[in-house]
């Protein structure tokens, strides 16, 4: 066992172990571990030698961050279950109600870059087991605010901001650090599984609790009573493997952590990571304000057909369309999450830029059927479901895709920098301020029509139909990621062997052998 359980709480994790078992190959076709398929991937039981972890322990380890990401996905996604409720209960607007999510994606985005920066240097089971409780404290906390006080129900939801951030940043990094090549896609498909799936029982449970208790207050109390069992089992289950251990030679030097600067100069010389996040931006603006918004304009197009009455104040609204959202949000999460990195696994054997590729094509694909959703909705209901079964299905194939690029363009010690600087990028520009420019540009709209339910149908409609152009565009950047794809990946996994040392862009070089003694040559000459 590596014994890094045992070190106290924000220091190092793994230094007192940061390399193979003395005598144990890291890699296969070493002394005492048979080749696998792939040469440079280590077998089993050369895994195991490495982390200290049995498969069964690193698989379930994986399953606790899956039930930790599922639940954090379904709190986020509750109160857009019950917004229409929130929006009577605060007597609030559409700009007020967008400001719900922007506050709490915000604060997530601003506290991403401190908890990569911890992630990558101190334990990180720790590290979220104290911002997953915290946020099961405010998360409580939230349901009892008075209809008075629509700001305090604002800073709740910002301060949930912390155990996300505590979370995200840092739990795709510990499975990088279980498991290599297509183990770890499998393992990270699993895991981004979460995202979909919780984001769907957010709508069901929002709907169905408030249903049954008579009170959308109740809705937010669900999730605070699992994130106490979240703790548990991340603090009984999991334990933290030496960073970057599987992905060395045995006579690799140990990685050490650079300095902050020192990480954010790198990533920002990787255009594989730059574009492929830029590409995530419009993932997040697009998945934000249907996320938010869909269950809202559904609402509003049944209305507008006649198939439900409006929700007028003191009226409790039907919840029919967040649970009919949610159904749809958890298949499409499923099929697509599964569907991309299928298709992205085989396509690999024939083109080493297939994940790009993919993920371009599942941005592209989806715009104009999100489009077509919107532009049917006032003629039928059901095209508009399929339509977005369609479009949500190609969207969410890029989930897993994405973090399996971070993770092998960027170094084991920075990945956690890695993963906050994404995070900062796709909310900034993406999911923080969509859902409160959609909410924005559908109230200027219907102040120049006469107030009507027609008008509050068309002013969301016409301010949604943004998210496709977004998606094409986020499409567009995933082409530019297949441009730099392999030879990131190369320099990454030339650097983890220590054969590739920090060094400015003019003296980019590594050490090969040559007529008999070692020679530093420019990394692009043995790029192919």
């Amino acid at each position: 066992m590596s014994g890094s359980d045992t070190t106290p709480f924000l220091s190092q994790a793994d230094d007192t172990n940061d390399g193979p078992v003395p005598g144990t190959p890291a890699m296969p076709g070493s002394m005492g571990i048979p080749k696998s398929e792939d040469p440079e991937v280590p077998v089993r039981e050369g895994l195991q030698r490495i982390t200290g972890l049995s498969s069964g322990r690193s698989a379930l380890i994986v399953a606790v961050l899956c039930y930790i990401n599922l639940l954090n996905y379904m709190d986020r996604f509750t109160v857009a279950g019950v917004l229409p409720d929130i929006e009577q209960f605060f007597d609030i607007g559409d700009s007020s109600s967008g400001l719900i999510q922007t506050v709490f994606i915000s604060s997530y985005m601003v506290l991403a870059p401190v908890f990569g920066y911890l992630g990558d240097r101190y334990n990180r089971k720790y590290l979220m087991c104290g911002g997953i409780a915290f946020w099961s404290l405010v998360t409580l906390g939230s349901s009892f605010i008075p209809r008075e006080q629509f700001w305090l129900l604002l800073l709740t939801r910002g301060l949930v901001g912390v155990g996300e951030a505590s979370y995200s940043t840092i739990a795709p990094t510990l499975i990088a650090d279980l498991f290599v090549a297509d183990q770890r896609s499998r393992m990270l498909s699993v895991f981004y599984f979460a995202i979909p799936v919780g984001s769907g029982l957010g709508y069901i449970a929002g709907s169905k609790v408030k249903d049954v208790a008579g009170d959308w207050h109740w809705a937010l109390r669900v999730t605070p009573g699992l994130g106490v069992v979240a703790v548990v089992l991340l603090f009984l289950v999991v334990r933290e493997p030496p960073r970057g251990a599987v992905e060395r030679h045995s006579n690799s030097p140990p990685l050490n952590p650079t300095s902050w600067w020192a990480d954010l100069r790198a990533l920002s010389r990787n255009p594989s990571f730059i574009l492929s996040s830029l590409g995530f931006t419009a993932v997040a603006f697009v998945t934000g304000s249907l996320a938010l918004w869909a269950p809202a304009f559904l609402l509003r197009s049944r209305v507008v057909l006649g198939e439900t009455p409006p929700c007028l104040p003191g009226d409790s609204c039907s919840s029919s369309d967040s649970l009919i959202f949610g159904l749809i949000t958890c298949l499409t999460g499923v099929l697509g999450v599964g569907l991309g990195v299928e298709i992205s696994r085989r396509l690999r054997r024939s083109n080493p830029r297939a994940d790009p590729l993919v993920c371009a094509a599942g941005l592209l694909g989806s715009a104009p059927f999100l489009f077509l959703a919107l532009a049917c909705a006032r003629g039928s209901i059901v095209a508009t479901y399929i339509f977005i079964f369609i479009g949500e299905t190609l969207l969410s194939m890029n989930w897993a895709i994405v973090a399996d690029i971070l993770l092998y363009v960027v170094i084991p010690t920075r990945r956690s920098t890695a993963e906050a600087f994404q995070i900062v990028l796709s909310h900034l520009l993406g999911d923080a301020g969509s859902p409160y420019l959609i909410g924005v540009i559908s109230d200027r709209l219907r102040r120049d029509w006469p107030p009507s339910f027609l008008s509050e149908f068309r002013a969301l409609q016409f301010s949604l139909m943004l998210c496709a152009f977004v998606g094409a565009l986020g499409g567009a950047a995933f082409l530019g990621t297949a441009i730099f794809i392999e030879s990131d990946r190369c320099r990454a996994q030339l650097h983890v062997q220590g054969l590739l040392h920090e060094a400015g862009p003019a003296d980019d070089r590594i050490v090969v052998p040559q007529r008999g003694r070692s020679t530093r040559v420019p990394v692009s000459s043995v790029l192919i």
